[in-house]
């Protein structure tokens, strides 16, 4: 099922690879803002792994926001003076607010991006249930 899955995603715009502890992961930049001495980044990334004595695939998905650079202390106004700022935005914890589709219309009111990363998460979904394999979504990464 894992060289299907390989297989599969070659049509999207990245591809899963094995990990060393069996779980094969994805990862791809969706969209990227540049500003002056700034940068911000929206990453996607998704791993699953394969079950064959369960015949089960468990599936987890992320949008996660970077960025480094000069900014505005405070607003965008420049009057308002700057600072260094780096920023990483994550989902942790035992629960996740809210959806994936969600956080992305939350991050779409900043980024332009074509990507529908939930294409993905479906093709995987039919073609775990075409082979009789169960298909489910975690909600922290560590579950799958």
């Amino acid at each position: 099922m894992k060289e299907r899955i390989i297989e599969m995603s070659k049509s999207f715009p990245a591809r899963f690879e094995e990990q060393k502890d069996g779980t094969l992961l994805l990862e791809s930049k969706i969209a990227e803002r540049k500003a002056f001495l700034s940068k911000r980044a929206l990453i996607y990334r998704a791993r699953l792994r394969v079950d064959e004595e369960r015949r089960a695939i468990r599936f987890f998905e992320t949008l996660e926001e970077t960025g480094f650079g000069i900014t505005g202390a405070g607003s965008d106004d420049i009057s308002s003076g700057f600072g260094l700022k780096k920023e990483t935005y994550k989902i942790t914890g035992k629960r996740r607010e809210g959806s994936i589709e969600e956080l992305s219309k939350l991050f779409g009111k900043e980024y332009k991006y074509s990507w529908d990363y939930s294409r993905l998460r479906e093709a995987i979904r039919r073609e775990a249930e075409g082979a009789g394999y169960a298909f489910s979504i975690c909600l922290t990464e560590g579950d799958i």
